[in-house]
């Protein structure tokens, strides 16, 4: 009677559990790409795409995240809150995962991350800034970076750019720990691929601190686009020596294509990382320029204008910024991204100068989910 009872009380939990949905993540959805050239293994990825995705003709940048399993979730919602506040563009997020039941993912993406074999085929926990009380790890297969950078070259990156409006010249990797390991792997290697490189708490002291061998032909290289990276550890891993030493010879380079921020995280240890990285990386790889335009410019777009309720704002050249005023309150100064394009960082608000024939002179305002044209009266 006793494991009867048991046994039903298991049933009514289930039966109870399997009443709720899922909580799943709006705007996002999830295919599968099985590769041919890393042995047949499939892959999942989860897939977020922008609100005003279906009614919009243009395409977006996308970022590619590693180790999606963990942090699809946590860049979303990042995503959406610097998003809202106009500090990043609209994105596609691309996070990478693999696929199947009882997936092994500490296998898998040691094999798929890294860019060499241990002698020995043997993993050491304190590359990672880790002591384990149970020793060293055996990963035979580790090493495959190579063969993943050539999935996603040859057959990720055709995926999302055929189904999907990404734009294959706008595309960012961000990865942590070992995927932090990668992402540096791939700027070193492969600086075509990427754009932006965002790298939380990357394991440097992988294979002898093997990357420093990358990073010597990388500083040879002319690229033939700028690129921006974004790398951090936090203050009491084990391994901020190593990433501070590493981070002073990347710096001291002073690559003539490379835009380089490395920063240490106060109280953060290696799994606390990935917030700020993810975050502040994404500010710093779509950060706009801050322009410093002609007086010319700035005065011929001063005056009065006004919005299609009737109501008035008035831009002003002050010290060499327009200054947005509505009503008799300055509201925000707002920023030169081109001789057209202006914005504000306290909220997300872009202005486009329009002087198009037939056309009123005036800017287009643009809001969070809001557009509207605003004509200049005088």
């Amino acid at each position: 009677m006793k494991y009867l009872a048991s046994f039903l009380m298991a049933l009514v939990l289930t039966k109870v559990q399997a009443q709720y949905p899922a909580v799943t993540i709006t705007g996002s959805e999830v295919r599968k790409i099985t590769s041919k050239i890393v042995a047949g293994q499939e892959y999942e990825l989860h897939i977020m795409l922008p609100g005003g995705y279906k009614a919009a003709n243009k395409k977006y940048p996308v970022v590619y995240l590693m180790d999606s399993q963990w942090d699809f979730s946590l860049v979303t919602g990042l995503y959406g809150q610097y998003y809202y506040d106009g500090f990043i563009p609209e994105l596609i997020i691309v996070g990478v995962t693999w696929s199947g039941e009882h997936v092994n993912y500490d296998s898998l993406r040691l094999r798929d991350y890294s860019p060499t074999k241990l002698e020995l085929a043997i993993i050491r926990p304190e590359i990672y800034g880790m002591i384990s009380l149970s020793g060293s790890v055996r990963m035979p297969q580790s090493g495959g970076a190579d063969q993943f950078l050539a999935f996603m070259k040859q057959e990720l990156f055709p995926f999302i750019e055929s189904n999907y409006k990404a734009d294959g010249k706008n595309r960012t990797l961000m990865g942590c720990s070992a995927g932090g390991l990668f992402t540096l792997y791939t700027l070193f290697t492969q600086p075509d691929l990427f754009t932006g490189y965002v790298a939380a708490s990357p394991p440097i002291p992988w294979d002898n601190e093997v990357l420093y061998k990358y990073e010597q032909e990388f500083a040879k290289k002319r690229l033939p686009n700028p690129v921006r990276v974004y790398m951090t550890v936090g203050d009491v891993e084990l391994t901020r020596p190593a990433f501070e030493k590493f981070s002073a010879t990347m710096t001291a380079r002073k690559y003539p294509s490379v835009r380089l921020h490395s920063k240490i995280l106060e109280n953060t240890g290696h799994g606390g990382t990935k917030n700020e990285t993810y975050a502040r990386g994404l500010q710093y790889v779509f950060e706009r320029p801050k322009l410093d335009l002609a007086a010319r410019v700035l005065n011929s777009y001063a005056g009065t204008y006004q919005l299609p309720d009737g109501r008035t704002m008035q831009l002003k050249n002050e010290n060499g910024q327009l200054a947005l005023y509505f009503g008799s309150n300055r509201i925000f100064t707002l920023y030169a991204a081109s001789e057209k394009d202006f914005y504000a960082t306290a909220q997300f608000l872009n202005i486009r100068f329009e002087d198009a024939p037939g056309k009123p002179p005036g800017f287009w305002l643009e809001t969070y989910r809001d557009k509207q044209f605003i004509k200049k009266t005088n």
